[in-house]
Parts: C-alpha cells; sequence; structure tokens
C-alpha cells in the first residue's frame, strides 16, 4: 500500500506531464491493486484527489485511455465511488468515447458508465445530461450484425450498461423505448442466441422494459414471440427457462403479443413441460408446471387467441386443458378450471361446452374441494360455471345436471372470493328460470345466508351480489311465498338501500322487485317497507334530476302499488309527491312523461 501512495503521487505529475509511458506504468500499478483488494484501493484514490485529474485523461488519440477507463470501471464497482466519479466530472469524457473506434476503448467505457450507473440517480442523471443512453444505443445498432467474440462482448457490455442506467427507473426506460432500443435488442436476440451472455443480458432488459405499459406497442410490431419460443425450446436449465418465462408473461398480457405467442408455438411448449412435470415432486419442476399453466391460461384470456385454440371444442389445446381438471395435482386442477372460464367467453364455446358434458367435470371437481378444499380451486370452478350459465340454452341443461344443489354446498364458506363466485353463479342460473327461483327463494338457509353477506361491508362485490340475488328471487319467481321468506328473514331493508346505489342497474333490480312485493305481499312487507323509509327515497330518486329515466318510471310504477297501505298511502300524501310527479309530465322520456300522467291521476284520486 506504501507503492500504492508513491504510484499515486507519481500519476498526479504524470498526469499532468502526459508521458505515456510512465502514465502507464501507473496506471497498470492502479489495475493491480485494484484487483488485489478493489475496496482498500478505492478507499486510497478517492482520499488522493486524483479522480479530477482523470477527466483529462480520457481523450481519445493517447494509448492509455482504454486504462483510465478500466480503473474509473474498477473503483465504480463499490457504491461510495459513484457519485465522486460524477463530482469529478468523468460522465461527458466517457460518453465522448462512446464514439471511438478502438474495441478496448469502448468495452472500458461502456463498462465505466455501466458501473458509475448502478444503483446510483446521480450516475444515470449525468450520463441522462451528456445524452450517453443514444450514443450507446446507435453503437448497439451498428455492431448488431457482428458475431465475433470481441464484438459480441462489446453488445454484452453496451446491454448492461443500458440495464443499469435504466433499471427500476419508469422515465428512463420510457427514454430508451422512445429511442426505439426494443427493435434493436430483439435483433440482437435473434443473431447472438447461441451467445449465452449476450441472451441473458437481453432477456433481463426485455423483462425489465415488458413491465411498462408503453413496451408493448413496440414489441408486438417486432418477431419477439418467435425469438422467444425459438430460444425457449432450446433451454434445458430451469434457471433459463424461468428467465424466458419473466419476459412471457408481461409480454402476454397483451392481446396482439398472446396471438403471435400461440402462433409462434408457445402453447405447445407449455403442455409438453406440464406433461413432463406432473408427477415430479422436485421444487423447480412444481415452479415450471405453475408458471407454465398460469401461462397457458393468460394465453386464453386474449379472444382471438382462445377462440384459435378452442377450434371448435375439437383442438388438441382444449383436450389437454380437460383432462387436467380430473388430475390430482391442484395447480393443473386450478388451471383447467380457469382456462374453462376463459374459454366460456362467448355463447357459441358456452354451448358446445355444455353439450359435451364440461359441467359434470366441473361438479365433480367442486365436490372434491368441497371440505377444507382448496380455496383458489373452488372459486375457479364457480367461476367456469357462471360463464356457463350465460347462455339462456344452458340453464335449463344445468339446473337439471343438479348444479344448484353443487353449488350450494359451499353456502357455508367464509372465503369473500367463493361467496362472490356462487352468488353470480346462482343469479346466472336462475335468470328467468320461474321454477329454480321459486325453489332457492324459499330456501330458508340460502335467504338467511345472502342477507347476512347483505351487511358485509368490507366486501362490496359479496354485499353486491347478494343484493342482487334477493332481488332476482323475487324478479324471477313472482312468487308470495318468495316474498314471505325474504320478508322473514329481514331481506327487504336491504332492497330498499338497494334502491339507492350508485349502479344504476342495481337500482332498477331493486325498484322492480320492490313493486313485485308491494303488488304480491303488501301486507306482509308493510312494516318493513316503513322502516327502511322507502316513501322517502322514492321521493328523492324523484326529484333528483340526476335520476335515470328508467328509475322515475320504476319510482312511480312502485309509488303507485304502495297505496293499497293505508300507513303508506298516508306517508305519501305528507311528502308533497303531486308537485313532484307533475313536473314530470314535461320529461323528455315518453314512458316516464306517460306514467307521471298515470301517477297525478291516481295520487289525485286518492288524496
Amino acid at each position: 500500500m506504501d507503492n500504492l501512495s508513491d504510484t499515486l503521487k507519481k500519476l498526479k505529475i504524470t498526469a499532468v506531464d502526459r508521458t505515456e509511458d510512465s502514465l502507464e506504468g501507473c496506471l497498470d500499478c492502479l489495475l493491480q491493486a485494484l484487483a488485489q483488494n478493489n475496496l482498500e484501493t478505492s478507499e486510497k484514490i478517492q482520499g488522493s484527489g486524483i479522480l479530477q485529474l482523470f477527466a483529462s485523461l480520457l481523450i481519445p488519440q493517447s494509448s492509455c485511455t482504454a486504462k483510465v477507463a478500466n480503473v474509473i470501471a474498477e473503483v465504480a464497482k463499490n457504491e461510495f465511488m459513484r457519485t465522486p466519479c460524477v463530482d469529478a466530472g468523468l460522465i461527458s469524457p466517457l460518453v465522448q468515447l462512446l464514439h471511438s473506434k478502438d474495441q478496448e476503448v469502448l468495452l472500458q467505457t461502456g463498462r465505466a458508465l455501466g458501473n458509475i450507473c448502478y444503483d446510483s440517480h446521480e450516475g444515470r442523471s449525468a450520463v441522462d445530461q451528456a445524452g450517453g443512453a443514444q450514443v450507446v444505443i446507435d453503437r448497439l445498432r451498428s455492431l448488431c450484425s457482428r458475431t465475433d467474440p470481441a464484438s459480441e462482448k462489446l453488445l454484452t457490455v453496451f446491454c448492461g450498461m443500458l440495464m443499469n442506467y435504466s433499471n427500476e427507473n419508469d422515465s428512463l426506460q420510457a427514454q430508451l423505448i422512445n429511442m426505439g432500443v426494443i427493435p434493436t435488442l430483439v435483433k440482437l436476440l435473434g443473431i447472438h442466441c447461441q451467445n449465452s451472455a449476450l441472451t441473458e443480458m437481453c432477456l433481463v432488459a426485455f423483462g425489465n422494459l415488458a413491465e411498462l405499459e408503453s413496451s408493448k406497442e413496440q414489441f408486438a410490431s417486432t418477431n419477439i414471440a418467435e425469438e422467444l419460443v425459438k430460444l425457449f425450446k432450446k433451454q434445458i436449465e430451469h434457471d433459463k427457462k424461468e428467465m424466458i418465462f419473466e419476459v412471457l408473461a408481461p409480454l402476454a398480457e397483451n392481446d396482439a403479443i398472446k396471438l403471435q405467442l400461440v402462433e409462434a408455438g408457445l402453447v405447445e411448449c407449455l403442455l409438453e413441460i406440464v406433461q413432463q412435470k406432473v408427477d415430479s415432486d422436485k421444487e423447480d419442476d412444481i415452479a415450471e408446471l405453475k408458471t407454465a399453466s398460469d401461462l397457458m391460461v393468460l394465453l386464453l384470456l386474449g379472444d382471438e387467441s382462445m377462440q384459435k385454440l378452442f377450434e371448435g371444442g375439437k383442438g388438441n389445446v382444449f383436450q389437454r386443458v380437460l383432462s387436467w381438471i380430473p388430475s390430482n395435482n391442484h395447480q393443473l386442477q386450478l388451471a383447467g378450471a380457469l382456462a374453462i372460464a376463459n374459454f366460456a367467453r362467448n355463447d357459441g364455446n358456452c354451448i358446445h361446452m355444455v353439450d359435451n358434458g364440461i359441467v359434470e367435470k366441473l361438479m365433480d371437481l367442486l365436490d372434491r374441494h368441497v371440505e377444507d378444499g382448496n380455496v383458489t380451486v373452488q372459486h375457479a370452478a364457480l367461476s367456469a360455471l357462471r360463464n356457463l350459465a350465460i347462455p339462456v340454452v344452458n340453464k335449463a341443461k344445468m339446473l337439471s345436471a343438479g348444479v344448484t344443489e353443487a353449488v350450494l354446498k359451499f353456502l357455508k364458506s367464509e372465503m369473500p372470493p367463493v361467496q362472490f363466485k356462487l352468488l353470480g353463479t346462482l343469479r346466472m342460473l336462475i335468470d328467468a328460470q320461474a321454477e329454480a327461483a321459486e325453489q332457492l327463494g324459499k330456501n330458508v338457509k340460502l335467504v338467511e345466508r345472502l342477507v347476512e353477506w347483505c351487511e358485509a361491508k368490507d366486501h362490496a362485490g359479496v354485499m353486491g351480489e347478494s343484493n342482487r340475488l334477493l332481488s332476482a328471487l323475487i324478479r324471477h319467481s313472482k312468487s308470495k311465498d318468495v316474498i314471505k321468506t325474504i320478508v322473514q328473514s329481514g331481506g327487504i331493508k336491504h332492497l330498499v338501500t338497494m334502491a339507492t346505489s350508485e349502479h344504476v342497474i342495481m337500482q332498477n333490480e331493486a325498484l322492480v322487485a320492490l313493486a313485485l312485493i308491494a303488488a304480491l305481499e303488501l301486507v306482509t312487507a308493510e312494516k318493513d317497507l316503513e322502516s327502511a323509509k322507502l316513501v322517502q327515497i322514492l321521493h328523492r330518486l324523484l326529484a333528483d334530476d340526476r335520476s335515470a329515466p328508467e328509475i322515475k318510471y320504476n319510482s312511480m310504477v312502485l309509488i303507485c302499488a304502495l297505496m293499497g297501505s293505508e300507513s303508506l298511502h298516508k306517508e305519501v300524501q305528507d311528502l308533497s309527491f303531486l308537485d313532484v310527479v307533475s313536473k314530470l309530465r314535461s320529461h323528455e322520456n315518453k314512458s316516464v312523461a306517460q306514467q307521471a300522467s298515470l301517477t297525478e291521476q291516481r295520487l289525485t284520486v286518492e288524496s
């Protein structure tokens, strides 16, 4: 280390004199010291004030320039040296050196800039101000097609520099995207797929950039899907596959890229992984199986990619996914059920699947998860059943297959996601199915659970779906017994509250159900309607200019129906309804205007 102090003193003198030979000797000595003990040597260099002199040594025509850049690259491996390198004014001359034709100078300059940028806001800012990123991208483009080892090493360093420059920094990543870095990196990957260091660099860069929404369009305009699938097929090591998966997952969120990946043959690769790993209990294999099956489900979220893989229900992919459902592997059961839910996104697919026995498979799966079951599998299977129940022709088939009974087994679940899907499935099944709606509406256990969930303030989805199912039971059954069950279970107040929802569709459903209650069982519900302040709420809805036309219309229909109750009639008289209703006779919506005239007549006669 004494020797190092002498070297630093000597370097100060030779830096000013520019004696090339002695300068080179000093730099060699520094590099040797850094190789032996980087931390201690870097501290000495910082203490000596020599960094400031380096800026003047970074000149293209000097034979020592590469070694100066190498010293900077080595000291910048230490976090505490990065800001001093910026303060010493080294960034601008380093960026200028990126125009050099000397490969060694370029290599060491790329290393120096990359290390200074690593996790350093000051380093990145200085490189940004000096325009370094654009120069590096231009160099990548010009070197892209060269496959000699020295050029590939240089390309790897430049890619690494851009990664350190932009890592976890959205605005710098966006800047690189605007500079057109993505097509350049995709081209690099295609040409240099045999070079594992460069390939890894490209993959990490893609992983970072793909998280940004603005990158997806640029990626979609390249042949990234083809290149990644080609690369994926060659991989044997788990870690390499994992790296590619980390790029594929964010990219596959884009529908255009989903389709490109399907066309490039990714699905076949994924199915093969599933087949190979399904019986393994190795940690890596289990992780790979999960990633592959999750990605498969993600690809099915795009309408075009999903339809391409469905192939009219005859496709190999669809058949393979079906075979996952009866599997003993929870991950595959989950992926299988989610895939079916994704295939069930249009009526044609749903009808075909129900006709071909998918409902029984899903019910068997649910049966296996009733007691201490896997919540994610329950949720996925219920999602699939809910989607399958949307087409009108499927409802009766699913009801007669016993889906309602299968779903009701989960009524005791305390898991909000399961509750939410259970409610949605039942609501879909009873749509326009009077008999099923009546049967469910007379099920006291179900109605009491719905009333309980109508108060689930922490889970807005469950609360909303419970209200909607209560209303649907009345609307589709039009049954006095159902209304009595709901009144006895304390459900009326929730329907009245639902009439004030911020969602017009829910308000409407509530008002129609309340009108049926008033028409069929007014005496039974009278007290509950009073204590829930229904009349005041209707007055507010009619007086509010923001209420939708159908809300105003159904509120007036309900007012007329309430006239049969003495106490509610009195409430209507006490709140000047006539004033509000008569104003609505000139409403721009004809139905509202007509109903206002009828309601006004009724109010006048009854007053």
